[in-house]
């Protein structure tokens, strides 16, 4: 019964979509996709969301051209869980990658084998498929590699790998592409800028037939690098911050410790701002192809500001009034910026506070390419959202997150309530912090003891949200204090 309602509901979504899509003869196209993801981007590092040291006017042109979403969540607070939950649509309590768990040399705890991902589901559709950037779920070779489940790829497999902008080497496809410009301490070819050039090659080859682009930047997590013409831009119009001291020389160089940096503050802006300049890339080269009508971009964050490698989110304001970073649960570890721009389709500066997550990307994009999402996902297309249909919107029941580091928390929303339960795994009674997000979106205010049946309830939601997970148990420290604490 289940798989019939959502049948039926992706027949009558994609019939209206027919007049408002780009037609190819007498067949309504399916819509291209590309999703742009930046890596600890916090909410308050763009300008329409108050950034007021440098300004990101391509992503500024998307919200103007498009939809601004004000209550999006991420999937998780830190990388490889967060993709996962993009990947699978589902979140954290059920997704198989729940935490950041490293494989030696190179990689992470990869996806299962017959883990059904949204790209798979999108090349059954009939959608060419390519991830450009960082990927995160599964060392190369594994069940979980990128060309697993997608037809191209180009980038980093490796998270830790992936924060070096002058690695040593990348993946074309299945093939390690070793940079010999960048050996030893050399810095002669810019990782993003390859990836870029790469991406924009798959849109123009692609632009006859339906493409879903994942674009997963390594912009701006740590290390904090820019190439020198970005960093002329901003010098001398900032403070440069407290110089950070890493490793820039010995057998540990580019393996996952970051590089020093004299002016973090200055490379952080130049970072944001070749991060934008690509996003208005991708923009002007949809307009130049004249597919830009027939595509969806989404840009977004894989989860709240961190602060290493020299990084200062509290002089950028990156958490904006959210409590939190990276590795919380609060709102400024998991709110993130999300911007939509659907040519002619999205009406243009609109703004949505429904609230979302990564988790419902997968039945979005699959309504969008005519097919059913799997049964087992916690998602809800946000469709009717991005159409001005919002009276037909579908609502969460609740979001939930967990997060295997630093003692283990876990966060539930329910509507304007949000829990939040730190120190699980070493006090798994511990009381958890109830707040009302509608009065207070910092989260300053524990009410948990003044709602004592609005606590109750949400206590039993979240213990209930997720199941069990061979690997990731919530039942040891695994992860303290591991490799995983850098990414």
């Amino acid at each position: 019964m289940k798989m019939t309602r959502l049948y039926f509901r992706t027949v009558v979504v994609v019939m209206s979509l027919v007049s408002c899509v780009v037609m190819r003869g007498e067949k309504a196209a399916q819509p291209n996709i590309i999703y742009i993801l930046a890596d600890d981007l916090g909410y308050g590092d763009l300008s329409i969301n108050g950034q007021i040291h440098f300004d990101t006017p391509n992503i500024d042109r998307m919200a103007a051209e498009g939809m601004l979403f004000t209550q999006h969540y991420s999937g998780s607070t830190v990388c490889a869980p967060s993709r996962s939950s993009l990947m699978t649509g589902q979140h954290t309590g059920h997704t198989p990658v729940r935490g950041n768990l490293e494989i030696m040399p190179e990689g992470q705890h990869p996806l299962p084998a017959d883990t059904v991902t949204l790209p798979r589901v999108l090349r059954e559709a009939g959608y060419v498929t390519g991830a450009f950037g960082k990927w995160g779920l599964g060392y190369p070779g594994s069940e979980g590699d990128p060309m697993e489940h997608f037809d191209r790829f180009y980038g980093f497999n490796c998270q830790r790998l992936g924060h070096h902008y002058y690695p040593f080497h990348l993946w074309d496809d299945d093939e390690k592409v070793v940079l010999e410009e960048n050996a030893g301490t050399a810095k002669g070819i810019y990782a993003p800028s390859l990836i870029h050039d790469e991406t924009l090659q798959f849109i123009k080859d692609n632009k006859d037939s339906p493409f879903f682009c994942y674009v997963a930047s390594i912009i701006p997590h740590a290390e904090l690098i820019a190439p020198e013409e970005y960093m002329e831009k901003f010098r001398g119009k900032i403070e440069t911050g407290a110089a950070f001291t890493g490793v820039d020389e010995g057998e540990e160089l580019r393996l996952g410790k970051y590089q020093s940096q004299e002016e973090p503050h200055v490379a952080f802006a130049a970072m944001v701002a070749l991060l934008d300049d690509q996003v208005g890339e991708i923009l002007a080269t949809l307009d130049e192809l004249g597919i830009a009508e027939n595509t969806l971009v989404v840009f977004t964050s894989d989860n709240g500001p961190h602060e290493e490698g020299g990084a200062d989110p509290s002089f950028f304001n990156s958490n904006a009034a959210f409590r939190g970073l990276k590795r919380d649960l609060y709102e400024g570890g998991i709110r993130v910026p999300m911007v939509a721009r659907w040519e002619g389709t999205i009406d243009a500066s609109s703004n949505s506070d429904h609230v979302s997550a990564f988790w419902d990307m997968m039945p979005t994009f699959a309504e969008m390419a005519g097919v059913a999402s799997p049964e087992a996902i916690n998602g809800i297309s946000m469709l009717p959202t991005l159409l001005g249909r919002s009276a037909e919107q579908e609502e969460h029941n609740y979001l939930y997150w967990e997060f295997h580091e630093l003692g283990g928390r876990k966060a539930l929303r329910k509507g304007k309530w949000k829990l939040v339960k730190y120190n699980v795994l070493s006090n798994p009674d511990a009381p958890a912090q109830l707040h009302n997000l509608d009065k207070d979106p910092g989260e300053s205010h524990d009410l948990a003891s003044a709602r004592p049946k609005v606590y109750k309830r949400l206590m039993e939601l979240m213990e209930s949200a997720r199941v069990p997970s061979d690997v990731f148990t919530f039942s040891s420290v695994q992860f303290e204090g591991g490799p995983g604490d850098q990414k």
